[in-house]
């Protein structure tokens, strides 16, 4: 099918605005190849050029980081710290549409410190959802295409960031499925005998499970409405873009958090004997599922490579309008030389869309095409060693 690469694209229409949350500026210091760094950003695009391994993606691993105290690249937070060194320290002044916020995070032998405000916070979560950002990467093409395990951690990191109630549910949902998998095993090798308490921990596994799939199925359904919209568009109406969440609640989409947690008491209490047989924890929403699907077809399954970056696509920019809408602010973009991997349509149909509308940040090889036809007065910078070097505006 041939894509349009013309026209008015839908999001082309909306016009020029002032944007209201910007990073205007991020210090580092001893983080990954960044032994100090200052600078000071456009809000509008930013271009990191630069060949590889020289520390683009770091400088947007470093953003992300500072909004969600956590990679995107890595569970193992040591990997954030430059090597020799104990700790790293990311700082970065936040414009909301509410005012200037001082962010500040350091990442240690003792674990992670957060600041707004120059005040401590008792809780990453409340830290957490202050900058918001979205991040779009060659291997976000998975979210279509890769595992289960890719698109339930896609919801959880967005989701977490819009909904504070989410973040602290899945929190504690993660801390009681890991107590009650222990547990599991201890009654498989017979070292417990207490059934009761397995009940006790089912019980809080299905109170929070239910808050979690609510919250997923609401969302869900708020994303895939503007996803069929820039979806449409893209495909000059040829194809139809629609989400499923697969869950083992029967007709979740349709029930309150009640009805789901009383169907997941049951199933637990159904599958009790098969989970202590396995020593782990059968089902849940960490064991769900998201499908796509374009004209009726599951796209994992029976899309071609092009449906399914252009799904991809579709989501992502999505997100952007989800995230307005639940937290009244338009996210930050981190876009991690994603362009390689779109065609000049795909290209044109994204940069149009994010023009005047978010701050993004862009990591690419060499600026030029498409990219540097449509991106009105970005601020490049280039990157070399762990060192930036601002370009001369054309």
């Amino acid at each position: 099918m041939k894509l349009k690469t013309t026209g008015h694209f839908l999001f082309a229409q909306i016009k020029k605005r002032l944007i209201k949350m910007y990073l205007e500026n991020l210090v580092l210091h001893d983080f990954r190849n960044y032994a100090d760094l200052t600078i000071n950003f456009s809000r509008g695009v930013n271009v990191l050029l630069g060949e590889n391994a020289q520390g683009k993606t770091n400088l947007l691993e470093a953003i992300y980081v500072l909004a969600l105290t956590r990679s995107h690249r890595t569970a193992n937070d040591k990997e954030l710290i430059r090597w020799q060194a104990t700790t790293a320290t990311l700082q970065g002044r936040l414009h909301k549409s509410t005012g200037a916020v001082p962010l500040e995070l350091e990442l240690g032998r003792r674990g992670k410190r957060a600041k707004v405000n120059h005040l401590e916070q008792a809780k990453l979560s409340q830290y957490v959802g202050n900058l918001n950002v979205i991040v779009f990467a060659p291997e976000d093409l998975s979210i279509v295409k890769g595992a289960p395990a890719i698109r339930r951690r896609f919801m959880d990191m967005e989701f977490g960031q819009m909904s504070p109630k989410y973040l602290y549910n899945l929190s504690q949902y993660r801390t009681i499925l890991k107590q009650r998998n222990q547990y599991l095993r201890q009654l498989n090798r017979q070292q417990a005998k207490d059934k009761v308490y397995l009940g006790v921990l089912s019980d809080q596994l299905a109170a929070f499970g239910a808050e979690i799939i609510h919250k997923r199925l609401q969302l869900l359904q708020q994303l895939e409405k503007w996803a069929q919209a820039v979806h449409s568009e893209i495909t000059q109406q040829q194809e139809q873009l629609t989400f499923h969440y697969v869950t083992q609640v029967p007709n979740a989409d349709q029930t309150s958090v009640t009805h789901i947690y009383e169907t997941l008491q049951a199933l637990y209490q159904q599958q009790q004997a098969k989970e202590i047989f396995q020593g782990t924890t059968l089902l849940g929403p960490h064991r769900d599922d998201l499908q796509f699907g374009v004209n009726g077809k599951n796209v994992q399954t029976f899309g071609s490579q092009g449906q399914q970056r252009t799904t991809a696509l579709s989501v992502k920019l999505a997100e952007i309008d989800l995230m307005k809408a639940e937290t009244g602010e338009y996210p930050v973009l981190l876009l991690d030389d994603v362009l390689s991997e779109l065609d000049a349509a795909r290209q044109t149909h994204l940069l149009t869309a994010i023009q005047d509308k978010v701050q993004t940040f862009l990591t690419t090889p060499s600026l030029d095409g498409v990219a540097r036809k449509l991106i009105n007065a970005p601020k490049v910078f280039e990157v070399s060693h762990g060192t930036l070097h601002e370009e001369e505006p054309h």
